[in-house]
């Protein structure tokens, strides 16, 4: 039988101060909302990139990226429909692994390691808005 030891008083703080939820959410969904904001100032460069990544038509594919990218930060961060956010994100997230990291196409060498590792980043930040949606709910069921 073991005896559950109780969190240090610093990591109680941390958890019950109020704005954690909402910097554990920016620091999640950071990068998607700036790369949303990169591809909409650089319109051309999101159509190459696509292109690059072999999606066509890929105008079509930068805009479904850039509203992704833009939408769902921004329904996680004001905790509007969190569930659809981290929906919308988790999914484009494991495209995109598939997409650019298929590292098991890939001959033995530093590419491969990278893309291997890449790949498995993603989903860890799947895992990260499963994680978000469940806290969330959690918090709406406890009011």
């Amino acid at each position: 039988m073991t005896m559950a030891t109780p969190d240090p008083r610093f990591v109680d703080a941390i958890l019950d101060w109020r704005p954690t939820w909402f910097l554990a959410r920016l620091l999640l969904v950071g990068a998607y909302l700036l790369g949303g904001l990169v591809k909409l100032a650089d319109w051309q460069g999101a159509v190459a990139e696509q292109a690059h990544f072999g999606m066509h038509p890929p105008a079509l594919w930068a805009a479904l990226t850039i509203a992704v990218e833009l939408i769902g930060p921004v329904l996680i961060l004001t905790g509007r429909w969190i569930w659809l956010g981290a929906g919308m994100l988790g999914v484009f997230t494991l495209l995109a692994a598939f997409t650019a990291n298929a590292f098991w196409t890939m001959p033995p060498g530093p590419e491969r390691f990278g893309a291997t590792n890449a790949f498995f980043e993603h989903l860890g930040l799947i895992g990260g808005f499963v994680l978000a949606a469940l806290v969330a709910e959690q918090a709406k069921r406890r009011g």
